[in-house]
């Protein structure tokens, strides 16, 4: 009786001593940190809708956004601006170092401002990619959403407008002709900066008075780390080669399978990441498939080789590229030139690379073991009484007849209810058209048109 006792005492001091370690787990602060450190543009806006759905997930108490960037695309900073400014807990930017341009109006948006020493806040001119001050619109845009972000987060509206515009002048800021741009003193004076602090740990237990608290540091996943690696130019450019090659085999080679297999796996690791990193839009997709059908309307349908096939691959190749760019309905005025000189090279290096696949592949195709097996291997040597001619029972030349199909140049005949395959010299000839057998070669005939009587 007594050790059962004791066994009834231990068993509660250990439950006991279990419940107050959980309980001082619990009783500490979660704070989620993640960082903005590169160009604000779909890959960050991405990020930063994962990372706040994360914060949610683990049910943070305080979020701390890391900022060092010099900017980038407006839409997708007020994308960002705005999920933060709804976002229920309290978000801090620490901003170790830059917070230029897009980056001013995010830093802005948040709950409290942070700075590092050497640290900097401003300059949120809107400018094209040639480096040029945009069209007034969108200066008049990035004035209003600083202009009233300044105002819910209870910062001055009027320096807010100064970073963006030259040609305000307020008294002892800022001078006509030239944006803010606020030092981390200069910050602190004016009201968009709380205070100067060297790290994380020192704004928490210095300025938020968070002294017992649990760090979770923001990563991408394994999943979504995939997705980053295939966004990668080179990548891009290997899934570009295996796409047109691919489609080009299957052509050559119909009933395989293989080819246009390698190229629909290749179409999806090339669309999908782009898609969910927001650079694809839905009609730069469709753009391509378009372009598909063109070509292939004009090989099998459409005789001859005009408008449909060029714009067919037009469509094509264009939408390879503008998936990767951050245009807005072909309004490049925001992208970067050097964006759209590796979005151009990548596709032309993918289809440089498929006509090399192409001519180097073809040859080693045919002697594959897969290819042996739907080609015929063997051959029928004239020497051996084979006569491509004693198929049929009589001479065909001069005999006259209609174009069954389309010839461009090779395609079908009929004579006398009887079908033959045929071509023509090089030229065109649309179906139903009087044709006459000039020539017996193997086992197709060469025809040419009869003109109308």
């Amino acid at each position: 009786m007594k050790y059962l006792v004791l066994f009834i005492l231990t068993m509660f001091l250990n439950h006991s001593h279990a419940r107050q370690v959980q309980d001082s787990i619990d009783s500490k602060t979660k704070v989620f940190v993640m960082e903005i450190k590169a160009e604000i543009d779909p890959r960050m806006n991405h990020y930063v809708e994962l990372a706040l759905e994360e914060a949610e997930n683990v049910n943070a108490d305080v979020v701390i956004i890391e900022m060092d960037t010099y900017g980038g695309a407006v839409n997708d900073a007020d994308d960002i601006r705005t999920m933060i400014l709804e976002f229920e807990k309290p978000i801090h930017v620490f901003i170790n170092k830059d917070a230029a341009s897009a980056g001013a109006l995010i830093s802005i948006a948040c709950d409290s401002i942070y700075m590092a020493p050497g640290s900097s806040i401003g300059a949120a001119t809107v400018v094209t990619a040639e480096g040029e001050a945009a069209p007034d619109k969108y200066q008049s845009y990035m004035r209003s959403m600083m202009r009233s972000t300044a105002e819910a987060k209870g910062r001055d509206p009027k320096i807010a407008e100064a970073m963006v515009d030259e040609e305000i002048e307020l008294d002892s800021i800022s001078q006509e002709g030239k944006v803010i741009t606020l030092s981390t003193s200069e910050a602190i004076n004016f009201g968009f900066c709380e205070a100067q602090v060297k790290n994380i740990d020192e704004l928490l237990k210095e300025q938020l008075g968070i002294e017992d608290y649990e760090i979770v540091s923001y990563k991408l996943d394994s999943a979504n780390k995939v997705i980053s690696f295939f966004l990668n130019p080179f990548i891009s450019g290997i899934l570009i080669l295996v796409i047109l090659g691919g489609i080009y085999f299957e052509l050559q080679t119909p009933g395989v399978g293989f080819p246009i297999l390698a190229a629909l796996v290749a179409l999806v690791l090339y669309f999908v990441p782009y898609y969910l990193n927001g650079l694809a839009e839905n009609w730069e997709i469709a753009l391509f498939f378009v372009g598909l059908v063109l070509i292939g309307l004009e090989i099998f349908v459409i005789p001859g080789f005009g408008v449909a096939g060029i714009l067919g691959i037009t469509f094509t190749l264009g939408s390879l590229v503008l998936v990767m760019l951050n245009n807005d309905a072909f309004d490049f005025s925001f992208v970067d030139p050097d964006a759209i000189f590796i979005a151009v090279s990548t596709t032309l290096a993918g289809l440089m690379g498929s006509f090399i696949l192409i001519f180097v592949g073809g040859v080693r195709l045919a002697d594959s073991r897969i290819f042996k097996r739907v080609a015929l291997q063997e051959v029928q040597d004239h020497d051996q009484g084979f006569n491509a001619a004693s198929f049929r029972k009589e001479s065909m030349l001069g005999k006259q007849g209609l174009a069954y199909t389309n010839l461009r140049p090779s395609g079908k005949i009929m004579i006398e209810d009887d079908v033959y395959d045929a071509f023509t010299r090089g030229n065109y000839i649309a179906k139903d058209s009087k044709i006459e057998v000039v020539s017996e070669e193997g086992t197709s005939l060469k025809v040419k048109e009869i003109s109308g009587e």
